[in-house]
């Protein structure tokens, strides 16, 4: 359901989101540097944002008016457009990620179309690209927030999430590298330091604490309060991602699951191992990471016999109850700063 800004009648829409979009995309086109002739790049620069940036759910970057709603009780024009190009530069910083993440994994397509580096006349240019994403959310802070009282909190924030999620994508890539397995590495400790920094802090604790600075909150105990809450709530996205790969409908989901094949270390392997009688490690020594329908067929019979599907089932509903608590207990936000977000995700489908 949309929400309305109490001040006025914005919807918070997909639609009125991607209005925000254009004007950064054309913002970032007309930059000086990029429209300075020879211009080759301007087209380059627009296919390139238009392919890589709008094209997810936008779940995070719409967020970030959603925080700002729930903790402020009026909010100015202003206000909500600013909320809105930072929603935008999550996106944006998420697209950098995925660009350089499809690279490393070798991935075939992204968000239904072929991966970035896949279309003929970028390969390798993708790693060039990833960077002037990156740049460009620091050029559309400086043009669009520069002397907001938050601004170098702001800064921080962007610079501090981007060095956990690299560093979070780098225990994943070290701890799955492409053609070795390595099942010792395969703990659930390991998985989640991996889904921690790699997943929960920029999509999770990211949007909330931009809406908090937006909001002017200045308290470091109710960003603490809300790091808490919201990376633990990152940490169950993840795992239910984890289990729709496997046991979710392709059709509901808009993609097949392909953990196993992929050597990926997930919470449904992890938990296996945890169990598994030496004959069964045995099993998924053979047959976990290998591309081939029979190999995924020998997993998935463990999955059963470990009972994996239950074991998440349990996790969510304690995951939950643990969550719900934390939220009522704390005073520090409003409740609803954290339960749009988990309503969101509480026994998705997808």
């Amino acid at each position: 359901v949309a929400k309305k800004a109490r001040t006025g009648d914005y919807e918070h829409t997909k639609e009125a989101f991607l209005e925000v979009f254009a004007k950064l995309r054309d913002e970032c086109v007309s930059d000086p540097i990029v429209g300075t002739p020879p211009a080759f790049s301007v087209e380059w620069v627009t296919e390139m944002l238009n392919y890589n940036v709008p094209g997810g759910k936008l779940n995070r970057g719409m967020a970030v008016y959603d925080s700002l709603a729930a903790i402020k009780e009026e909010l100015a024009e202003e206000d909500i457009f600013k909320a809105n190009v930072l929603g935008w530069c999550i996106e944006w910083l998420q697209a950098f990620f995925l660009v350089a993440d499809d690279i490393m994994d070798g991935s075939i397509t992204r968000r239904g179309q072929p991966c970035w580096y896949k279309q003929s006349k970028v390969g390798l240019l993708a790693v060039n690209d990833g960077i002037l994403l990156e740049a460009q959310i620091y050029r559309t802070i400086k043009k669009h927030l520069k002397g907001h009282p938050s601004y170098l909190e702001i800064l921080e924030l962007f610079h501090d999430v981007t060095f956990q999620t690299a560093h979070g994508q780098l225990l994943d890539v070290t701890t799955a590298p492409i053609g070795t397995v390595d099942l010792t590495k395969y703990t659930l400790d390991n998985y989640m330091m991996i889904v921690t920094y790699k997943t929960a802090y920029y999509s999770f604790y990211m949007p909330v604490a931009c809406g908090m600075l937006l909001a002017g909150i200045s308290d470091p105990a109710a960003y603490k309060v809300a790091e808490d809450i919201l990376v633990e709530m990152g940490q169950y996205f993840q795992i239910q991602d984890d289990y729709l790969d496997a046991f979710g409908d392709p059709d509901t989901i808009g993609k097949v699951g392909t953990d196993i094949e992929d050597n990926k270390c997930s919470w449904l392997i992890c938990t296996c191992l945890k169990e598994a009688s030496d004959a069964q490690k045995e099993t998924i020594k053979a047959n976990y990471g290998k591309k081939d329908k029979e190999c995924v067929v020998a997993i998935k019979q463990i999955y059963q016999e470990i009972n994996v599907e239950e074991r998440f089932k349990e996790y969510e509903a304690e995951s939950y109850k643990k969550l719900v608590a934390a939220i009522d207990a704390q005073t520090v936000l409003p409740k609803a700063v954290f339960t749009s977000l988990l309503s969101k995700i509480y026994k998705r489908k997808k």
